[in-house]
């Protein structure tokens, strides 16, 4: 007998989501710009800055590796889910 499926998670809508990006958090505790980690990162400002303003709707996982690399933290610290 096949063992039953797990219940389906309904897909939010697209700006409908709960995690907050806590850029704007580590940068203040490294003393860093956003301009600062664009040039370093080698993405764009507009990029980053819809990450720091939790409009971005998805992220690379590069992009992600190279500002964790930059900040010198896990994904964990920059990205956590809100209640």
């Amino acid at each position: 007998m096949t063992p039953p499926r797990p219940a389906r998670v309904q897909p939010r809508a697209e700006d409908d989501h709960q995690i907050h990006c806590r850029l704007d958090e580590l940068l203040v505790d490294r003393e860093m710009t956003l301009t600062a980690l664009a040039e370093q990162v080698g993405i764009t400002l507009a990029n980053l800055s819809n990450l720091k303003t939790d409009k971005a709707r998805a992220i690379r996982f590069s992009t992600l590796t190279a500002i964790c690399e930059a900040l010198d933290c896990e994904v964990g610290d920059l990205l956590v889910r809100l209640p």
